[in-house]
């Protein structure tokens, strides 16, 4: 693939962890405006090259990075801006509640967890007393920013009870230019290898890409705290439908319009292997009333089902593996597959990604990631050499490189062929000096010809005030 060099321009400096980078037209103005959300639960925008608040509820956020020394998944997480936002002053947040600290669904089991493929009870725990074994509660909120007025709370959507401080999604909250819905992006929830393989039961908030009808009024002022579709009432769960499954973590969803249809592009967090990006067009969503009712007669819930990612049997192209030193060679990796029941289950259904990097990769044109932190489509001429490509960032480069540590950007294309397509790194030419440059957000303008960069200093939220937003310019 060809090579791309890109400028990053600063555009803001000094601010906590940014989490969503997106932008829209104020009521009343004239011109788009960026917004920033930063993971601790400050919304900003850049209104005349001035940087102004336009939401602060860090009160409202779940106290970050106290049981884990900083670093944490948790916080403000979702901001997207209704279609008729202009209008209306409809937005959306998905953030974790204060005051909803839990133990821990397996305590102790933060990142730890790891399935024994020759112990059984490894492989089929279930997660149970979650009213009283559950990391914190996640709330998805409708706000209103009045005429003259301040942005004010007009209705809870969703209160989802997470098991583990991790995996909550990022970027989680998106409209779909096709069908006006709000889609909200859920992790797994947490640890690792997904324990309670909640991911791909059909009828968990996690591992799920979701689509929520705004416009239909539950005229529930505050919904029950669940995990699963059938603890809701009717009247929510008329409101969602489920477009996919199988998902481990993901940074939102990316809408590329092409001719009279639009190419829906996600990210999957891998384990310890591989990073993933999928795309597809056609879909078929399935009402939650149509999987409640499947889970009740025990049946398939529709002839097409799911769109599935694979996740847990599936990282990517790759089974689940397990990757061990071999103290015969140090040089040498020990590679099991973790589930291969599960593995073997979701290998016709899941969906092959579009392309996949390597957390270790020895080609000199390539890079060994960390985790994928962004997933964007571009369509501006600007870079005319991406134009039409989707552009993703790598947290970090792999533990191998030399300090500092420094994020990667790198693209790739559909194929028309529909296989498994190559990617290429970005080359910057910007100078963060001795200074760790985390890239742990990317993000757009309305009609896709702009992208920025959220960059931290450090792995920790509890670091503050070390993140600078650039834009990607030639």
């Amino acid at each position: 693939m060809k090579k791309v060099k890109v400028s990053l321009r600063p555009i803001v400096g000094k601010i906590n962890l940014p989490t969503v980078l997106k932008t829209t037209i104020l009521p009343g103005d004239s011109i788009e405006r960026l917004f920033i959300a930063t993971q601790v639960g400050e919304i900003f925008y850049i209104g005349d090259g001035v940087i102004r608040t336009f939401l602060d509820i860090r009160p409202r956020i779940i106290k970050l990075g106290v049981s884990s020394g900083g670093y944490d998944e948790r916080g403000l997480l979702g901001l997207a801006f209704h279609p008729e936002f202009y209008d209306n002053g409809l937005f959306y947040l998905h953030y974790s509640v204060a005051g909803t600290q839990g133990p821990g669904a397996l305590p102790g089991a933060f990142e730890s967890f790891k399935p024994n493929p020759c112990d059984s009870s490894t492989l089929n725990l279930k997660w149970i007393n979650r009213e009283i074994q559950y990391d914190h509660i996640d709330a998805v909120e409708e706000w209103i920013l009045p005429s003259n007025g301040q942005p004010q709370k007009q209705r809870i959507l969703l209160n989802i009870r997470r098991p583990f401080i991790n995996h909550n999604g990022v970027n989680s909250l998106n409209f779909s230019p096709e069908t006006g819905k709000l889609v909200l992006t859920t992790g797994d929830g947490g640890s690792g290898y997904d324990p309670f393989n909640l991911s791909q039961d059909d009828m968990e908030f996690a591992g799920k890409i979701i689509e929520i009808d705004v416009v239909k009024n539950t005229f529930i002022d505050n919904p029950p705290v669940v995990t699963r579709f059938n603890e809701l009432p009717a009247s929510i769960q008329e409101t969602l439908t489920v477009i996919a499954k199988g998902v481990r973590n993901i940074p939102g969803i990316s809408f590329q319009r092409f001719y009279n249809q639009y190419i829906k592009y996600v990210g999957n967090v891998g384990q310890d292997l591989v990073e993933s990006i999928f795309s597809f067009i056609h879909y078929e969503p399935i009402p939650v009333t149509q999987l409640v009712q499947a889970s009740v007669m025990n049946s398939e819930p529709g002839p097409e089902g799911f769109i599935n990612f694979g996740w847990r049997g599936w990282e990517g192209a790759f089974p689940t593996s397990m990757i061990r030193g071999c103290s015969a060679d140090p040089a040498l990796d020990e590679k099991i597959i973790a589930y291969y029941k599960e593995a073997v289950q979701t290998s016709v259904r899941r969906l092959q990604p579009l392309t996949s990097y390597f957390h270790k990769d020895p080609r000199p044109d390539k890079f060994g990631g960390t985790a994928l932190t962004g997933v964007q489509a571009y369509m501006g001429n600007g870079i005319p050499d991406l134009m039409g490509s989707v552009v993703f960032t790598d947290l970090a480069r792999d533990k191998g490189s030399q300090p500092p540590v420094k994020g990667v950007l790198a693209y790739t294309r559909v194929q028309t062929d529909c296989k498994l397509n190559d990617f290429s790194v970005i080359e910057t030419d910007y100078n963060f000096g001795s200074q760790s440059a985390y890239y742990v957000s990317l993000g757009t303008n309305l009609d896709q010809t702009r992208l920025y960069l959220g960059v931290y200093g450090s792995m920790k939220v509890a670091d503050f005030n070390q993140g600078t937003i650039f834009e990607i310019v030639p």
